[in-house]
């Protein structure tokens, strides 16, 4: 049902806040259901995702069919074949046999929905979420300095994490001093240093590192690469490894006790924050061909390398670092930083109206149901979901794209109180909790 988006009588079925790929996701299934009106509200001008870090030849770490919507309904008309009909690139796709597609192409695919889509409002920064009764008031503004507002049933979230830099380098935040995600907005600014020091071995840092390695512009820099985690790991890709990413492990998750799920996360970063191994043989392969004939290779790695401290000095930068193998300290001196050190979920400023109805745990945090609703006061009568908003609750799942449809499928299906997705009942052959032989 197409209802106009400042109708000041009509309301919505739903409002989604945040048009990343999750929403998009959202977006893009909620499309084929006629009789649901929905409006999708971001900040930015245009779709955009992770632009600092759209390095030319990096590639998503999930399959193509980690689209927005194939996993659920691989005859949508968002599927990423079908964006590849569009562009007259089935044929040059099949003979290039790449199951994982270069991150600039896989924006542009979800750029290309979000344009087509007559559901998402771009230039609209929501700035409240009120209720009235049963339905939720959204009010946003554009960059004209207007103000409007949109009314709606039901509510969801999907903001994405912010980029966070170590407490040691936030001071110093700048032009030489950066994280990953911006790190494409300051290659000019980095043309110049001598010395670059990357900061977090996830594939964001493993991807600038390399990038460093074979620009141009760095042919004389000395590279460097420093992580506190154990190793320079490979991400966990064996078939069995990736069921943690199935709704089976998610539901399994859900169901464990919260301190058993706080330990979990931080033993499982390989299955998150591991490198792709395509890329750790890169930079193998870069380094070797450098140390052809016994040359310098202008570039070092090392792990378990803790960032305690840093400080402006001579025009660059000392960096305070702490071995935690071998409890000793060191300090680096370098001309720039780029620290690929991770994200953080969020609790938007827009949602402080409601706030007091949002129940969370002992640790600030909102509690949130199987089904990606947040727990809320039973005066609260309009539903709230929220979409990578939930690692704390189910799991190393969350931010994979591979997950991103089965999520917003299963909003759907609760929103409209039907199946508008049928959904398998069983995603593993392995079994995550006791087995059913050993169960009373």
């Amino acid at each position: 049902m197409t209802l106009p988006f400042d109708d000041p009588h009509g309301v919505h079925d739903l409002i989604g806040v945040g048009l990343g790929p999750f929403n998009l996701s959202l977006a893009a299934l909620a499309d084929a259901v006629p009789e649901l009106s929905a409006c999708f509200l971001e900040a930015r001008p245009d779709f955009s995702w992770h632009p600092g870090l759209l390095i030319e030849g990096a590639r998503l770490q999930v399959p193509f069919l980690a689209d927005l919507v194939s996993m659920v309904d691989p005859t949508n008309r968002w599927s990423f074949l079908s964006y590849l009909r569009e562009h007259d690139r089935l044929f040059p796709f099949y003979f290039a046999e790449h199951f994982h597609v270069p991150r600039r192409e896989y924006d542009d695919y979800c750029r290309w929905v979000a344009h087509a889509l007559g559901s998402c409002r771009f230039d609209a920064r929501v700035t409240a979420v009120r209720a009235e009764g049963d339905v939720f008031a959204v009010e946003y503004a554009r960059a004209d300095g207007s103000r409007q507002a949109v009314r709606g049933r039901a509510l969801v979230i999907g903001i994405g994490t912010a980029p966070v830099l170590p407490d040691p380098l936030r001071p110093l935040e700048g032009d030489r001093v950066l994280h990953a995600a911006d790190y494409l907005d300051h290659t000019a600014a980095l043309a110049g240093a001598g010395d670059v020091t990357v900061v977090g071995s996830g594939q964001s840092g493993a991807e600038v590192f390399l990038d460093l390695l074979r620009s141009p512009d760095h042919r004389d820099t000395r590279v460097r690469w420093l992580t506190r985690s154990p190793a320079f790991a490979p991400m966990e890709y064996s078939k069995l490894g990736l069921e943690h990413f199935t709704p089976d492990y998610t539901a399994y998750f859900h169901a464990l006790p919260e301190p058993v799920r706080d330990r979990l996360v931080p033993e499982q970063w390989q299955l998150y924050k591991g490198v792709s191994a395509d890329t750790i043989a890169q930079i193998h392969d870069v380094l070797y061909e450098r140390g052809i004939g016994g040359a310098e290779v202008g570039a070092s790695l090392a792990a378990q390398c803790e960032l305690v401290g840093a400080r402006a000095e001579g025009g660059g930068y000392a960096l305070d670092f702490r071995h935690r193998g071998q409890e000793r300290a060191f300090t680096v001196r370098t001309d720039a930083v780029v620290a690929a050190s991770g994200y953080a979920q969020r609790t938007p400023d827009f949602l402080a109206p409601v706030a007091a109805f949002l129940r969370t745990d002992a640790r600030g945090r909102h509690l949130i149901d199987p089904d990606h609703r947040l727990e809320t006061d039973p005066a609260l009568t309009t539903p709230i979901h929220v979409q990578n908003a939930e690692l704390h609750t189910h799991g190393v799942g969350t931010p994979d794209l591979g997950l991103g449809a089965w999520r917003a499928a299963t909003i759907l299906n609760g929103l409209t109180g039907r199946t508008v997705y049928r959904l398998p009942e069983r995603t593993a052959y392995q079994t995550f909790g006791v087995p059913d032989e050993g169960r009373p």
